[in-house]
């Protein structure tokens, strides 16, 4: 094939890949499932499309139409050329404000339409917990609905028209028909014997009205009508997503609706197989009322939870009923993003149902929450009412909407699995089918957690299953046969908004009957006679326990790692929890820092889940002999042969656009940190390939610019001339247009030593007794000595004795390249010599957050067994120096009064790591101290350099295109009078090089205020 893919490379205005990366990091979405395509293309235009479906035609493959790449049940999984839309094919590409619609591209996400949105009054409803990431193409695909669905409804209940081109490469439209343009549309003239008429239809329109006249020969047959009133989910059911939509045209032949004939319709929940969407046209609704209140129930139970759920629906109207069950709501302790979401729940509940109200005014709505709880104390239910009103309802949603990922954290081989848990039933039936479903779970003696849409008569139940077992296998097919029958028994749908895919396909025809499913495979001949179309899903799949991620029974390697991940079990495990929900792929328009490369790229291969999801294929497919070399170093190629070494490139290339930012370990619900993955990979990479020279110099900054600091005017010679600059960034394979930091005449630790000599031969008395030990980080030791030296004056000012221990660097620069063994030797010596010193009376503060941020992340995971108790009691005690200055003026040590009283307005960007392991709140506090500073927080995430990242030649330009994507434009529209304030030494740099303004440290924003 690859010379076939080669000419049709050349005939795109978008992008072809089939090289293994690509291809690695699309065997996969949020499924349980894995298979390798044929190719991968990005399309840029509708011509692209029309090539591309020729083009499967022609090669008899199939073409798979993929957006977020979120579902949960295969359906973008398969061998076959996947068209990724979410690149390019991205615009919003009409807003009408006074009929209340829209025209988009495929690509568009739901959430940033609607920021687009919000200044006409208007939204579009369907809200899937996927919403930051979520592109209305795929919403249509799978029929999307979310948590406001009861309210809202369906993404079919919104869609007005769809165009894209058919299996045979014609453009069609389906939208609203009157009854004369139906007409004109389904008549056949080769079906009547006047081929003579045949050429009054144009030749690109033949096949579209063959589709209308087929369709309605099956849609008026009395037999079929009558086979999918009794076989589809009851009417009352509003989320039923099984097979094609056929029930939603029966009210239009039976004359009981009012509505036209609408194919599009039957578009939406057809995942691809029908048609190649390039613009949708959607119904959009006045915006919700602002005054929002979430009653959170605290049940004893599941059942009495769904008890009240019932209430609620029965005579409450609320918007939204959701349920998240115990298994969810400890998954949030401790955790670092969502474990500050906990502040609702009062002791241990067994679920919490969550119902909000939404009205126009405050009373209106404390009305209606008071209400609600009035009549549960009255009924018996619950036993904690806790009512959240506001802003902070978005907190409560957030550990609804995490609860995929959030189980993920679950330690061992068994895992929840997406299997049954898109079932809805009548809200009615929902109490009494969950029970049974609890006793079939309890009777295989499963684990299983339960959340989401109780309103909607649709629960997310997850059982835990070991899928790397036959056994675990076999159990996967039989717990979701067994639950179909439970379904059927109450008139349910296997499927309510998730899909049906290559997951639950095969079940058709059990839950529908025979006939019905006969007619959905004469809906997919019809629209798709040659499988051009995501071939495989919905009819005609293949065994739902086959192509899944795991081999029953495979053998794994066990990899000697430099890093300790007993923490996550072993390295494996730690790829493993990526659950491919896709919280990587929000755009900066949503925030968050998670993941920089993504936001600036839009590249699947540039996500946090591709470079999980890659290493993690790399790892199961090592040969299960693998071992350890002598000498320590890890033989992932010269042992195990060159399949290995193509892999292991494989995950290289997808690392390489990684930033370790540190935002996912923050941000994404199953803490997958890809920083510590990337690290370790490269040490094991470079254990067999060498260190690359560049890597070499950046991981020994700090040997260097001791060096050149015995000569700092020859250095800064070279790099503060432009023109010697850019030949020496050549050399050193950085872009010639990368400003370098330069050298300080005297580092800090050596003015700071002959300082404390000099005061000890003229001893001044002090009134200081509080003791603090100052980490000379490398950076500010060579490049940013100023601002330890100011550091030093303005704790001595506000009456600090201020000490700089015998320490390393920080082994930061070492991290950043792979060369994880430096790093830790680093860690091991500066453990050792800190552990006596550093208590919580004598904390251990860093001026650079990447620096002494280690002790708190890195070094726990480096330093031997023996000493992680003292790493850990050390971590406690590392402290930012916004954390230190919080702390003392929480204890009433550091006041406003010694602070002058000048009004100023502050920009803050704060740190990657910062965010991810720590807060920038502390900073904000700081520089708040005096009277009048009003400091206003920057929504950036990631500003771009990334430590060496942004110097780089070929990382330059994403480096850049990371800080255009909030930080460069805010900081451009400031006044000149307005300070810009970021605590990292990289981000100050990334602001210079971008904006050509100067950015300080807190530390000298503080100074400077002083009175």
């Amino acid at each position: 094939m690859e010379d076939r893919f080669q000419l049709l490379a050349k005939k795109l205005s978008g992008e072809l890949y089939w090289d293994n990366a690509m291809r690695t990091v699309y065997a996969t979405d949020a499924s349980a499932y894995q298979e390798t395509p044929l190719a991968v293309a990005h399309p840029k235009t509708n011509q692209d499309i029309q090539t591309l479906i020729r083009f499967a035609d022609e090669n008899q493959i199939t073409l798979i139409p993929r957006a977020a790449g979120t579902s949960l049940a295969g359906q973008v999984v398969g061998k076959g050329l996947v068209v990724d839309i979410s690149k390019h094919m991205t615009r919003i590409l009409e807003i009408n404000e006074k009929e209340r619609w829209v025209r988009v591209q495929p690509g568009v996400i739901r959430d940033d339409l609607n920021k687009v949105l919000l200044p006409y009054g208007l939204f579009f409803g369907p809200e899937t917990s996927t919403a930051s990431r979520a592109m209305i193409g795929g919403m249509v695909g799978n029929n999307s609905c979310g948590l406001h669905s009861i309210v809202w409804g369906t993404t079919r209940d919104h869609l007005l028209a769809v165009k894209g081109y058919l299996s045979d490469g014609s453009e069609v439209e389906f939208r609203e028909l009157t009854d004369k343009e139906f007409e004109q549309k389904k008549f056949n003239p080769l079906d009547f014997g006047v081929s003579n008429f045949i050429e009054q239809i144009p030749a690109n329109r033949k096949f579209e009205h063959r589709i209308y006249n087929r369709l309605d020969q099956l849609l008026s047959n009395t037999e079929n009508q009558t086979a999918i009133t009794d076989n589809f989910p009851k009417p009352t059911i509003r989320r039923r997503n099984s097979g094609y939509a056929l029930d939603a045209f029966l009210p239009y032949y039976k004359g009981s609706s009012p509505n036209k004939f609408n194919l599009s319709k039957l578009i939406a929940g057809s995942e691809g197989t029908l048609m190649f969407l390039t613009e949708i046209k959607l119904n959009l609704l006045p915006l919700p009322p602002k005054e929002t209140a979430i009653v959170c129930i605290h049940a004893n139970s599941i059942d009495e939870a769904l008890r009240v759920n019932q209430l609620v629906m029965q005579y409450h109207a609320p918007m939204a009923s959701e349920l998240v069950d115990k298994y969810i709501l400890d998954f949030t302790n401790g955790h670092p993003e969502y474990h500050k979401n906990r502040f609702f729940i009062e002791g241990d509940p067994q679920a919490i149902l969550m119902v909000e109200f939404m009205e126009e005014t405050q009373e209106a709505v404390v009305q209606r929450a008071e209400k609600l709880v009035a009549d549960l104390k009255q009924a018996g239910l619950g036993y904690a009412y806790p009512v959240i009103y506001g802003e902070p309802t978005k907190q409560v949603w957030d550990v609804r909407k995490a609860g995929l990922g959030l189980i993920r954290n679950l330690p061992g081989d068994i895992q929840p699995v997406n299997l049954i848990e898109d079932c809805a039933v009548d809200v009615t039936d929902l109490p009494a089918y969950i029970r049974e479903l609890e006793q079939l779970l309890q009777q295989y003696n499963l684990t299983y957690s339960m959340y989401a849409h109780a309103g909607a008569g649709e629960l997310h139940v997850e059982p835990m299953i070991n899928l790397k077992t036959t056994e675990g296998n076999a159990l996967f097919r039989e717990i979701l046969a067994e639950t179909a029958a439970l379904v059927k028994k109450y008139g349910g749908a296997l499927s309510g908004e998730h899909g049906d895919g290559r997951l639950r396909g095969e079940f058709i025809p059990f839950m529908m009957g025979d006939k019905v499913y006969q007619l959905f495979k004469e809906v997919k001949r019809i629209f798709d006679p040659n499988g051009v179309f995501n071939a495989g899903k919905i009819v005609d799949t293949p065994p739902m326990n086959a192509f899944l991620r795991y081999k029953p029974d495979q053998a794994y390697a066990n990899v000697d790692t430099v890093f300790s991940f007993s923490r996550q079990e072993n390295v494996l495990r730690l790829t493993e929890k990526c659950s491919g929900s896709g919280d990587c792929r929000k755009t900066h328009l949503t925030g968050g820092t998670m993941c920089p490369s993504y936001m600036a790229t839009r590249d699947e291969k540039d996500t946090t889940r591709a470079r999980a999801n890659s290493l993690r294929d790399f790892l199961t497919k090592l040969p299960s002999s693998y071992e350890r070399s002598e000498g320590g170093k890890a033989a992932f190629m010269d042992k195990a042969g060159q399949g290995v070494a193509r892999r292991a490139r494989v995950v290289k290339e997808v690392m390489d656009l990684c930033l370790s930012c540190k935002g996912c370990k923050s941000e994404c619900p199953s803490n997958v940190d890809i920083a510590k993955l990337k690290a370790e990979f490269l040490q094991h990479y470079h254990d067999v390939n060498g260190i690359p020279l560049r890597s070499w110099l950046v991981g020994n900054f700090a040997k260097q610019m001791q060096v050149a600091s015995m000569t700092p005017w020859v250095y800064n010679t070279i790099f503060g001339t432009t023109a010697i600059r850019k030949i020496a960034n050549r050399f050193a394979g950085f872009h010639p247009d990368r400003t370098m930091p330069l050298l300080a005449k005297t580092p800090l630790r050596k003015w700071y030593d002959a300082r404390v000599l000099e005061q000890a031969s003229h001893p001044v008395k002090t009134n200081t007794s509080k003791i603090v030990y100052l980490f000379c980080d490398e950076f500010t030791n060579f490049n940013d000595v100023e601002i330890g030296k100011k550091t030093i004056f303005l704790l001595e000012k506000l009456g600090y004795t201020v000490i700089i221990p015998e320490h390393h660097e920080s082994g930061r620069s070492y991290l950043s390249k792979g060369m994880v063994r430096d790093a830790q030797t680093l860690a091991v010596k500066n453990v050792e010599l800190l552990k006596d010193l550093i208590t919580e009376e004598t904390p251990l503060i860093g001026i650079e957050p990447s620096a002494i941020l280690s002790f708190r992340d890195e070094y726990i995971d480096l330093v031997p067994e023996s000493l992680q108790p003292i790493a850990i009691k050390l971590a406690q005690n590392a402290l930012l120096i916004e954390e230190f200055f919080v702390r003392e003026i929480n204890a009433g040590n550091i006041r406003k009064e010694q602070f002058n009283q000048e009004k100023r307005l502050i920009k803050l960007h704060g740190h990657c790591h910062q965010k991810a392991l720590a807060s920038v709140v502390p900073t904000k506090k700081m520089l708040s101290l005096p009277a009048n500073y009003e400091v206003q927080l920057i929504p950036s995430g990631c500003c771009g350099m990334a430590g060496s990242f942004g110097y780089e030649r070929e990382h330059y330009e994403v480096s850049m295109k990371i800080g255009e994507l909030v930080l460069f434009p805010t900081i451009r529209q400031q006044p000149e009078e307005v300070i810009i304030a970021a605590p990292g030494t990289s981000c100050r740099h990334q602001i210079h090089d971008g904006t050509h303004r100067k950015a300080l440290h807190p530390v000298e924003v503080l100074f400077e205020a002083l009175v």
